[in-house]
């Protein structure tokens, strides 16, 4: 994938009334955007990924795969408020020459949309094919077919919901005061994030120790590997940014309430459910299906709770060909329209 950068130079306004100075987008895309500009794969990566969709969703882009670049447009775009390269918190201040820290301002799932909006206009796209996107992408997706729901023709929401719950904001909360309480806070955040991520069951098949120890057991050690790999890859304070601002996730604000957001959504809608998700458990995909018109539900059975967007890429894949192509029209033969 081909990765570039978007520099918006005027003045961009958040929810909260905060204006930064300038705003940057780094996005990935592959194949190319046809005439009538229409062809668009648009896909939302979570929480602390970045614009590489071949790095982290292998399997999903690329020939012979779901979404194909001799057909498809497809874009992702690093999340503003991430540190993968669009403007948040290890960005520069261009009014200081300083990074922002802890002085980066609240921002929303609604900001991101907005951002994403200014990158859509200056493409000229008119149609998006297919917006997909899991936990936090989902969010982005789902805000945006609301907004704009004539643009899209498909929306694909796995393991996400309309309301950020207070289950979730708790482990956010949580996470947060870990980074607050000193030097090692992000790795004990992590360490916290991966327990809602998995489950009692993949703990015990896969960190239970075989023997009779007394200490350093498989879970111990699991558990500050998951925390040091991240410190070494992300920013702290991005980190607290985009969990705030998976807090802030309400479709329903200003609009009536989420039953009446979710009634303006207009693509013919996939929504799918990981079975031991406890973050995002099935009941929050049920309401979606439930209440946004021409939607369908599928359920994905996978051992590895919230995680199994990322790890069950045959079922997953299988699912989103089927609902795309229903009569499984094979890859070479399908049409270039979805």
């Amino acid at each position: 994938m081909q990765e570039n950068t978007f520099i918006y130079q005027s003045p961009f306004s958040l929810e909260s009334g905060v204006v930064l100075p300038q705003l940057q987008l780094t996005y990935c895309t592959i194949g190319k955007l046809n005439p009538v500009k229409n062809n668009v794969i648009w896909i939302f990566h979570a929480l602390t990924a970045n614009a590489r969709v071949d790095e982290w969703w292998p399997g999903m882009t690329g020939e012979n795969c779901v979404f194909s670049p001799k057909e498809h447009f497809i874009v992702c775009v690093n999340k503003p408020g991430s540190c993968y390269g669009s403007t948040g918190a290890a960005s520069l201040n261009p009014e200081t020459g300083k990074p922002y820290g802890t002085t980066f301002p609240l921002l929303t799932i609604r900001d991101m949309v907005k951002a994403y909006q200014l990158l859509k206009n200056k493409w000229g796209i008119k149609e998006i094919q297919v917006a997909i996107g899991s936990s936090m992408g989902g969010m982005q997706a789902m805000e945006w077919a609301i907004s704009e729901p004539e643009l899209f023709r498909n929306l694909i929401l796995i393991a996400t919901n309309a309301v950020h719950s207070a289950w979730g904001i708790a482990f956010n909360s949580t996470q947060r005061m870990a980074i607050e309480a000193g030097e090692k806070g992000l790795e004990a955040a992590r360490a916290i994030a991966m327990l809602s991520y998995r489950n009692y069951e993949l703990y015990k098949v896969s960190q239970t120790d075989p023997d009779e120890k007394l200490e350093h057991f498989k879970a111990d050690s699991y558990q500050r590997y998951q925390g040091k790999k991240l410190k070494d890859r992300f920013d702290v304070n991005s980190y607290v940014t985009l969990s705030k601002a998976m807090d802030s996730h309400n479709v329903g604000r200003s609009r009536g309430g989420w039953q009446n957001a979710l009634a303006k959504i207009q693509a013919k809608t996939l929504i799918t459910g990981i079975e031991s998700d406890i973050l995002f458990p099935i009941e929050e995909q049920l309401l979606l299906y439930s209440f946004i018109p021409n939607a369908s539900f599928k359920l994905i059975n996978s051992l590895y709770g919230h995680d199994g967007f990322m790890t069950e890429h045959d079922q997953l894949n299988a699912i989103i060909q089927n609902f795309l192509f229903p009569k499984n029209i094979p890859y070479k033969t399908r049409p270039a329209s979805i």
